[in-house]
């Protein structure tokens, strides 16, 4: 690798940003792409799916030339709103699974170290914690305490950031409401529709950790299902 792509990368790796090295294994050319860059369509799509899906991409057999994609992005983040009994399930599973995980409250008595060993907790209040950890497309966020005083704020932070994943913890009665609070507020219907509610796969979920498995494979699924025109 040359010295200048090498530390364009590292600068890149750096700042957090997701970024490809693009390398033709016939002549050994490297390049740095991002989200949206590449000569041709196909190669945007290449450089698209290596990005969604974590993971290398070799361009197909039938390209007149073969370029191997390999992916370089800052972790992936899980903002829990609420330090309630699903978000201890949850944020245990979602470490497991690779995200970083912080939970967002401002009551100490619910987010105590006792009940969330080894997890980053933030007493601030949701909104002024969201806008700290700089929401970007590789963040999930996930309300979980039922209160609006709690959950609106950071949902209105979170829907003016680029987050992935946004979901709420409710029945759909209480779904309905919160999308009327925020639609008042000012997000149009294509923001609402990024709001997920009930958060969670229809598995017949019940118990906390049932219902947290339903919540982490729809952020899954989200993250890695192929956006528009990309398969």
């Amino acid at each position: 690798m040359k010295a200048d792509t090498l530390a364009a990368l590292l600068a890149d790796i750096e700042r957090d940003r997701p970024v490809v090295l693009a390398t033709n294994l016939d002549s050994g050319d490297q390049r740095l792409l991002r989200r949206g860059d590449g000569e041709t369509e196909p190669e945007r799509t290449d450089v698209e799916r290596a990005l969604r899906l974590d993971a290398c991409v070799t361009t197909d057999t039938d390209a007149a030339e073969a370029i191997f994609y390999q992916p370089f992005s800052p972790p992936l983040r899980m903002i829990l709103v609420g330090a309630v009994h699903i978000a201890q399930p949850l944020s245990a599973m979602a470490t497991l699974t690779g995200y970083d995980v912080t939970i967002v409250d401002p009551r100490e008595s619910f987010a105590a170290s006792e009940r969330f060993p080894g997890v980053t907790l933030n007493l601030e209040w949701p909104d002024a914690a969201l806008e700290s950890l700089g929401l970007d497309p590789r963040c999930a966020v996930v309300t979980l305490t039922h209160d609006p005083k709690l959950d609106d704020p950071a949902l209105q932070v979170a829907l003016r950031s680029e987050a992935f994943f946004i979901g709420c913890l409710g029945s759909r009665k209480t779904h309905a409401s919160r999308l009327r609070r925020l639609g008042k507020a000012g997000f149009t219907e294509a923001d609402l529709e990024r709001v997920k509610g009930p958060v969670g796969l229809p598995i017949g979920s019940r118990s906390p950790a049932e219902i947290a498995v339903s919540v982490l494979a729809q952020v899954t699924q989200t993250l890695r299902k192929p956006s528009p025109n990309i398969t």
